[in-house]
């Protein structure tokens, strides 16, 4: 398993996909957010909608604005759908496909 430079928890499993960033070639860089996987029903694929508070001056006011994201899903990791993930940005996989789940956020209760 390769260190992707980034302080996450490595999975337990291990895969042979080269899109995983743990086990293949791809490398992560530039923008990481959280969210909240959505759907999952595309084959390593799932839709992450994440969350912006915007404030507004004129108004003096703030707004809520989401923002769906479809990200790589690596077998390794398996995000279902109700997780909440961390998604890092990458080179474009596919034509809408530019960012990778590269850990699932377990909720302290």
């Amino acid at each position: 398993m390769k260190n992707i430079g980034i302080d996450v928890k490595y999975p337990e499993e291990t895969c042979d996909d080269p899109h995983c960033p743990f086990h293949g070639k791809i490398s992560v860089r530039g923008q990481i957010f959280e969210g909240v996987v959505v759907s999952d029903r595309a084959h390593r694929t799932v839709i992450v909608e994440r969350e912006i508070i915007k404030y507004i001056p004129k108004y003096e006011r703030y707004e809520k604005r989401r923002r769906k994201i479809i990200a790589h899903n690596p077998p390794c990791i398996n995000a279902k759908v109700g997780d909440k993930v961390r998604i890092a940005e990458c080179r474009p996989i596919s034509k809408t496909k530019s960012f990778v789940v590269i850990e699932k956020i377990e909720e302290e209760k």
